[in-house]
Parts: C-alpha cells; sequence; structure tokens
C-alpha cells in the first residue's frame, strides 16, 4: 500500500496564531499538536500541522498551498482572505475570469486562490 499524506507540516513563528488564520482559511477546526510550540488543523482535505521555529521565513517557499473555493467565486474568496489578514502578492487574475491570485499569510507564506469548480465548468466572457 502507498502512503497517504497525514498533514502538511508549516514552520512559523507564532502556531496558535497562524493556525487560527488558516482555520478560518479551509473552515478547520484546532486540534492537538505534540506540546505547546504545535498547533494541528483538522481539515477536510490534509491536515495542516503549523510548527514554531526560531529562524524567520527569508525566501519563497518550496511548496504553497493552491486554495480552490467551494461555495464562492475566486474573487469573492480573494477578499474573503485578505479580510481575515492574508496580502495580496501577485494578482494572476485576467479579464476573461481565467487566472490566480497569490496571497501571502500573516507571516509572509505564499498560497494561491483558484477559480472555483463552477468557474471552471463556465466558459470564459470575453
Amino acid at each position: 500500500m502507498a502512503s497517504l499524506v497525514r498533514h502538511v507540516t508549516i514552520d512559523c513563528a507564532d502556531a496558535y496564531t497562524l493556525a487560527n488564520f488558516w482555520a478560518g482559511v479551509v473552515d478547520g477546526k484546532l486540534g492537538e499538536g505534540d506540546d505547546a510550540s504545535e498547533v494541528l488543523v483538522l481539515t477536510e482535505g490534509a491536515n495542516l500541522l503549523f510548527i514554531e521555529v526560531p529562524e524567520k521565513k527569508s525566501v519563497k517557499n518550496r511548496v504553497h498551498l493552491d486554495i480552490q473555493p467551494q461555495d464562492r467565486s475566486r474573487d469573492e474568496e480573494v477578499e474573503r482572505l485578505l479580510a481575515l489578514g492574508a496580502t495580496l502578492v501577485g494578482d494572476h487574475r485576467n479579464a476573461d475570469g481565467t487566472g490566480w491570485a497569490t496571497l501571502a499569510d500573516p507571516e509572509g507564506n505564499e498560497f494561491c486562490v483558484e477559480r472555483s469548480k463552477a468557474e471552471r465548468t463556465t466558459p470564459s466572457t470575453e
């Protein structure tokens, strides 16, 4: 049998604060980590584990999450995430409705917001 992804681990300065942000992003619930410097976010997909480390983020992420909204449009999701505390890093949305937006969480970790499934099945307008 193949291995399964149990969770995606993200190094951070403040595990509790960042886990709360991401719980809001993915509508997750906080679980328990192995100690006070770890916080687990339980989701319908892969769980997210936030671990406090002393080093600050210094370069672009080597791995990032792609978020696909389930009950709203990509643009509505971008606005919701900005209100939660994300920042817009790169806007790759096109006039025809294609593309994505690159955001950063409160500690600067980049992630992308893609079009919803409904937007992908609807023909683009010119």
